[in-house]
């Protein structure tokens, strides 16, 4: 059995913010593994400004490199498009897996506007890692009112393969200010490097077979 963490995300682009957070969620957690979910588009964002798929595929795979983390395009290989979804099929695929999603507190805090989210928090556990500026907006939400109720101790935090769900745990970690935003306002190119690249997943090609 694997212990996977799932960090969902356009990655637009990955960067060392994004690293740094699954590196201490693998700590934190004993994960075996975390899974950058290179989404082909968020639903809640607008498309302008956001690169192609392969490039911002091949960009987190150099961003991930010499860490157990591995980027996938998996949403685009198994035609899903919303998160639900896609966890529902991972958990289908990978049945010898654990699996518990990860998500910053920006995401919590509009964690409510996605697609069936308590169906979520049903299928598998949930941590949260505090992001600066966020602590407020993520506990006064829609979906953190519901959630409280399941919140487990930080203390227990490498337990959760036992935890029934839902259940979530709220992770602290040193402020990082680095964000895709800030990166994409100093290099809005950044992506013409990696536009041509071709999409190769080993993950995926396993999914299509």
């Amino acid at each position: 059995m694997a212990r996977i963490g799932l960090l969902g995300g356009s990655f637009n682009p990955a960067h060392g913010g994004h690293r740094a957070i699954s590196l201490f969620a693998a700590k934190a957690l004993r994960l075996d593994e975390v899974w950058w979910l290179v989404s082909p588009g968020n639903p809640l964002k607008p498309r302008k400004g956001m690169a192609p798929l392969p490039a911002r595929l091949r960009h987190a795979r150099h961003v991930a490199r010499r860490a157990p983390i591995r980027a996938t395009a998996i949403e685009q290989a198994m035609g899903t498009r919303f998160t639900v979804d896609t966890v529902r099929a991972i958990i289908h695929r990978f049945p010898r897996n654990r699996f518990i999603w990860l998500m910053g507190g920006d995401n919590l805090a509009q964690f409510g506007q996605w697609k069936d989210w308590r169906g979520i928090a049903q299928q598998l556990p949930i941590a949260v890692i505090a992001r600066p500026g966020y602590d407020g907006a993520a506990r006064g939400s829609v979906a953190m009112a519901w959630l409280r109720r399941f919140v487990r101790p930080a203390r227990q935090s490498a337990e959760w393969t036992d935890w029934r769900t839902p259940a979530l745990v709220l992770l602290r970690f040193r402020p990082d200010p680095r964000s895709a935003t800030l990166l994409r306002q100093a290099k809005p190119l950044w992506h013409r490097e990696y536009e041509h690249a071709r999409v190769r997943d080993s993950l995926t090609r396993r999914l299509i077979v």
